[in-house]
């Protein structure tokens, strides 16, 4: 994992790990349990392989993932969260229950 010099605001630290839409995507499905790179890029949809690969290379940079290679050919990567990514799920479920709210409020 990568020191990087982080902000002394806490929620900051928070926007600059998973601040983006991908890296939010990719922690939901993780959530769920270990996934091959191509279960990630078919349940997320839209994200090209290339952005798929810079967020899942942060995130692991970061400590929130771990990647696994199997020797096999073709070869074989699987993705699964650490404890620290894993404790971001609070945050992903209030996430999912502000957006319920929001949708039956406003739709």
């Amino acid at each position: 994992m990568k020191k990087r010099n982080l902000s002394s605001c806490p929620v900051e630290i928070t926007l600059e790990l998973i601040g983006n839409k991908w890296k939010v995507l990719i922690l939901r499905d993780l959530i769920e349990g270990t996934k091959r790179f191509g279960e990630l890029r078919k349940s997320i949809g839209s994200v090209t392989q290339k952005v798929l690969t810079q967020n899942l290379r942060s995130m692991e940079e970061d400590g929130l993932l771990e990647r696994k290679v199997f020797a096999e050919v073709p070869p074989r990567v699987e993705y699964t969260l650490t404890n620290t990514g894993y404790s971001l799920k609070k945050i992903l479920d209030s996430m999912f229950i502000w957006g319920e709210e929001y949708k039956k409020n406003n739709y």
